[in-house]
């Protein structure tokens, strides 16, 4: 099974070639830098799904915020067992 992780969009490497354009994303404090070559309308501030390296989509706030929640919960229940 694969995961896609939402993070925050911290700021952006422009490049000449559009698909060669990274961006430092957030991941609740571990910042990584991701392709945003599949999101050419990333801006910083925006949350994004990334999956292996990859943004794939741009992701509303609020889903991100509630998505991030349950991956909390999840380890939250998992520190309980």
């Amino acid at each position: 099974m694969c995961l896609a992780i939402p993070g925050q969009l911290i700021s952006i490497k422009d490049h000449a070639d559009s698909l060669a354009r990274t961006g430092r994303v957030n991941f609740s404090g571990i910042s990584k830098d991701i392709s945003l070559a599949y999101v050419p309308e990333a801006k910083p501030g925006d949350y994004l799904i990334v999956h292996a390296g990859f943004a794939l989509s741009v992701l509303d706030q609020e889903e991100a915020l509630a998505s991030l929640q349950a991956f909390d919960d999840l380890a939250a229940f998992q520190q309980a067992l």
